[in-house]
């Protein structure tokens, strides 16, 4: 059914059009008294081996939604129902923007791939912060991480600043905090990923939320496909020097492979932003599996890219990954596919032995 509507409704529609009509949606069912909790229960990850504890977090499944989709928190509690075991907000910044000129989000059908330039378009950390705490206060417990990201309008030289100013105002309600400094549609912000420059940066964000909050607020940091590996080893170092809580691998990418079935004239056409869906799936497990041999279990880490289905999960799993994030297979895979994932990933483990999926991470480096 959703297919059908994909193919017939959706693709005839601007893509950021399809995204908006798409989550008003979903928060206005969610929305629906008594279906919110009907749907949690039926669509929400239930078996016990899908269980993971990371980040101070008891969660039910290892698959949650990627920052990008609810970049604005104003719709936690209805993505909740589809059966993600976290959502991830975000990108936020400390001051509000409106993002890139339209059109800034495509689709390569052919590839299962989006393109987007969005330039983290949002209302800013103390809108968000306000909306957490709302639904705090209503009593919501559903884990709900944020993803912040520097000003567009804020020198490189002051990003410390930008990013400990969202840091502070996120500090009582996020239930993790993600530096995001692998966009690529922030000019310079991929600088921040040299060492010398993510150091004091990642230091400043500790800080600011230490100040903030009695609690300690997990800390990760997100990071492009596209490093060379030598800088994915500094950052894993710095990850294992700073105390770091986890890293998530990877954001989107700028290449645009030679496989791709997308005619290169249209591809072409689109012009620059961050490429995610199906062509990331094979460096973003790359990225993966070398910052596991770096860090092993002493660093959580979060694949993201190319996730499609159980066996895409299964393989980030045993490669290392003690959490999965999604956003383009969601987009692509409909409002049941979370649930489908986690089913499908529960067999899996259960077809191969282990009694909890815990026990397969990080299986294949063992061998």
């Amino acid at each position: 059914m959703y297919r059908l509507l994909f193919s017939l409704v959706l693709t005839r529609l601007p893509a950021e059009t399809a995204h908006r009509l798409a989550f008003a949606l979903i928060r206005a069912v969610g929305a629906v008294p008594g279906l919110s909790g009907l749907l949690r229960r039926w669509l929400g990850p239930r078996d016990p081996v899908l269980r993971v504890q990371a980040l101070g977090l008891d969660l039910p499944g290892p698959l949650g939604l990627a920052a990008g989709f609810d970049k604005d928190a104003v719709g936690v509690d209805a993505l909740a129902c589809l059966g993600f075991a976290y959502v991830e907000v975000g990108t936020v910044t400390a001051h509000p923007q409106p993002g890139n000129p339209r059109p800034r989000m495509f689709r390569l059908t052919a590839d299962r791939a989006l393109v987007n330039r969005m330039g983290f378009n949002n209302e800013g950390a103390a809108a968000a912060a306000g909306r957490l705490r709302r639904r705090r206060a209503r009593g919501r417990r559903f884990p709900v991480g944020v993803n912040i990201g520097k000003t567009k309008v804020v020198p490189e030289a002051e990003a410390v600043a930008d990013y400990t100013t969202s840091a502070g105002l996120l500090a009582e309600v996020a239930d993790y905090l993600v530096v995001n400094v692998s966009s690529p549609n922030t000019p310079g912000l991929r600088n921040l990923q040299a060492v010398e420059h993510l150091r004091p940066l990642l230091l400043g964000v500790r800080e600011a939320l230490d100040r903030a909050t009695t609690r300690r607020v997990p800390l990760l940091v997100k990071i492009a496909p596209d490093l060379a590996d030598q800088d994915i080893d500094a950052i894993a170092d710095l990850a294992l020097e700073l105390g770091l809580d986890g890293i998530i691998a990877t954001n989107t990418t700028i290449d645009r492979p030679a496989t791709l079935r997308t005619p290169r004239a249209d591809v072409e056409a689109i012009g620059p932003g961050g490429l995610s869906g199906a062509p990331l799936k094979a460096r973003a497990l790359e990225v993966l599996t070398r910052l596991y041999e770096r860090v092993g279990d002493r660093v959580v880490l979060i694949a993201a890219g190319g996730i499609e289905d159980a066996e895409d999960a299964w393989q980030r799993i045993t490669a290392g990954a003690t959490l999965l994030q999604a956003y383009t297979g969601f987009v692509y895979g409909g409002p049941l596919w979370p649930r489908r994932l986690h089913r499908e990933l529960a067999r899996r483990a259960r077809a191969e032995g282990y009694a909890r999926l815990r026990d397969a991470v990080g299986a294949a480096h063992r061998r």
